[in-house]
């Protein structure tokens, strides 16, 4: 079975092209930074994984991924290689992309610092992982424990 899960964020806005011939298909490319599970001191802490969708997907990641975007990834590995100009062979790897989708809401992914609750909740602005913040002594409120 080959199947991938990573969820990480694009290094830079995907890199779209569409096929030739009577039936153009669009073909997206982009780099996932993953954070490594365990850090060892002097060794690099995030992978960077190429990834390559076809069709709605890569017209998906045109129309809503851009650099810094959180995404979650799913899809199977592919090797290949290709001989370069200076006739050296290169090998690599890929994901290809068979579904993706957004890994945090779009106001934690707003870097500017500024608050996008308009302030309806009783319970004050939601905290940076989305979440409301519940005051202490409301417990006895809560239909559940």
């Amino acid at each position: 079975m080959n199947k991938v899960v990573l969820m990480g964020r694009l290094t830079r806005d995907p890199e779209i092209r569409y096929s030739q011939g009577e039936k153009s298909t669009a073909i997206g490319r982009y780099t996932l930074a993953v954070d490594r599970r365990f850090k060892r001191e002097g060794e690099q802490n995030v992978d960077f994984i190429n990834c390559i969708s076809f069709g709605k997907a890569a017209e998906f990641a045109e129309k809503y991924l851009h650099k810094g975007t959180k995404i979650a990834v799913f899809g199977r590995i592919q090797t290949g290689s290709y001989t370069n100009k200076d006739g050296v062979k290169v090998y690599t790897t890929d994901v290809v992309v068979e579904e993706q989708e957004f890994a945090e809401s779009k106001s934690s992914s707003n870097q500017s610092g500024q608050n996008n609750n308009s302030g309806d909740s009783p319970y004050g602005p939601a905290s940076g992982d989305g979440f409301m913040n519940i005051p202490d002594g409301i417990d006895e409120e809560l239909p559940f424990n």
